[in-house]
């Protein structure tokens, strides 16, 4: 299956969105794991006894959606500024971030 982002990118950005408080690019990273897994299991199931063309359908229907998450996933980025190097959340997010940490737990704690 062709991939745009690699393992360890969707995690660095699952990471860094995971502790903003709108965490839906973390969302978007979630569901292209369970993508990815979904499709490796169709692969185990069709290396297996599984039928082909069943799990065939199966995982042609998951690479078509796993394309159409990980554009999102890079749209999103792109809007909202992200590093597309370091894949680091925006500036700007990252004080609303710690803004929001900060008034939840106090200042200087």
């Amino acid at each position: 299956m062709p991939l745009r982002f690699t393992q360890a990118q969707i995690e660095s950005v699952l990471e860094d969105a995971a502790i903003y408080m709108c965490a839906c690019p973390a969302q978007v990273c979630r569901e292209i794991l369970n993508l990815r897994n979904l499709y490796r299991y169709q692969q185990d199931c069709v290396a297996g006894s599984g039928d082909p063309h069943v799990h065939g359908l199966i995982a042609e229907s998951v690479m078509a959606t796993h394309k159409v998450m990980e554009d999102c996933l890079a749209a999103v980025m792109d809007y909202e500024g992200w590093d597309r190097v370091t894949l680091r959340m925006p500036d700007g997010l990252r004080k609303i971030r710690d803004t929001l940490i900060e008034a939840e737990i106090g200042p200087g704690s």
